[in-house]
């Protein structure tokens, strides 16, 4: 039987819930019977049935004696649904395949070992790899409760993200411009700073012709100074919105609340707010995952702050010269061998643009 066939196959159905599963693990399942697919299902929505229950409704034969493909362990706890474990004993499963085993306390390695208790076999570890990658958030955030953090920016073969006069309208393509919106959707959050927010009156939502959501707005303002008339105060009401501030001002609260934005009060660094009690608050909030859109400033606060576990760089083939700004601003390292290290993961092409897509090395971590 080619475990890996069927396993790839699960892995395309996971993807499939990608921006709707949030903060649960995406998890694709593939039910197979005498080398024939007679199920598959995925985590289409979180609060609904997970990718295990999903395969066994569509059945198209008796799953009994079946071999069933998960890119996940099953779960074998109660959450918003019941144990994926009982449904696989409750329908005859012969054979388990998983891909990776799950790191949730819950789970982590008693999903498997229940189901060999009631004499299924189980195989694990196929395309571990590409299904650990599957959930590189969920993963993070279980862990340590905290947000998983792509920076992402735009900038020139000579790394400006504007010009000279501050123009940034654009720098990359139409592809490029529409892979972040693909971002957007895949996170569950996007954070810039009030100045950006005050000088491009950005709605930082998600524009996508298939189905999507929007992430949540977070606006790092450490002195409360977005505009009541801006586009993400504006539209609060339909789109969540969260103000983390230092401010102490409780009547001014009360504005942004009216129009339907949250605060989160966060104490002070050198930096401005204290990013690393951000992150904690964004995670006691739910919020698993978060695109960072910020400008030089904030860019280079999150870094030194180690927030920040991804960099997607969109390079344009243009140079502007001058002096126009770098995707990191501010005084940052005085020697070469101090710099934060970046792992390349991937480089492909988008549209005429390079995308760069690194895993941040930091020397030493925060607790």
């Amino acid at each position: 039987m080619n475990d890996e066939l069927y396993m790839k196959r699960a892995i395309e159905l996971a993807l499939k819930g990608t921006g709707f599963v949030n903060p649960n693990p995406l998890v694709g399942a593939v039910i197979v019977k005498d080398g024939v697919i007679i199920g598959e299902g995925y985590h289409e929505k979180f609060g609904e049935l997970h990718a295990e229950r999903n395969a066994l409704k569509n059945c198209s034969d008796s799953p009994e004696g079946a071999t069933i493909y998960v890119t996940l362990e099953p779960c074998c706890h109660h959450g918003k649904t019941p144990p994926c474990t009982e449904a696989i004993i409750e329908n005859g499963i012969k054979r388990v395949v998983v891909g990776a085993l799950d790191v949730n306390p819950l789970v982590a390695g008693k999903g498997v070992q229940i189901l060999r208790n009631h004499g299924i076999e189980v195989v694990t570890g196929v395309l571990a790899d590409e299904c650990t990658a599957l959930n590189k958030v969920f993963n993070k955030y279980i862990l340590k409760k905290r947000p998983y953090v792509v920076m992402k920016y735009a900038m020139t073969a000579d790394g400006k993200i504007a010009t000279d006069t501050g123009k940034s309208k654009w720098i990359t393509c139409e592809e490029s411009r529409k892979e972040v919106h693909v971002l957007r959707n895949r996170l569950m959050g996007i954070m810039v700073g009030v100045s950006t927010v005050i000088a491009d009156d950005p709605m930082l939502n998600c524009r996508l012709d298939t189905p999507h959501r929007n992430p949540v707005r977070i606006i790092c303002d450490t002195n409360l100074r977005t505009p009541l008339d801006s586009k993400v105060v504006q539209t609060a009401d339909i789109a969540k919105t969260i103000i983390a501030t230092a401010s102490e001002d409780k009547e001014k609260f009360s504005e942004y609340e009216k129009k339907g934005c949250k605060i989160v009060n966060v104490p002070m660094n050198s930096e401005g707010i204290d990013l690393n009690i951000l992150m904690k608050k964004l995670g006691e909030l739910g919020i698993d995952g978060i695109l960072l859109e910020g400008g030089g400033t904030l860019n280079n606060s999150a870094l030194r702050a180690h927030i920040v576990d991804e960099v997607h760089t969109f390079m344009a083939p243009k140079i502007f010269g001058g002096m126009g700004k770098s995707p990191v601003t501010g005084i940052f390292i005085d020697e070469p061998d101090e710099a934060i290290e970046l792992n390349v993961t991937e480089i492909s092409r988008v549209g005429e643009d390079l995308l760069i897509e690194s895993e941040v090395k930091y020397k030493c971590l925060p607790e």
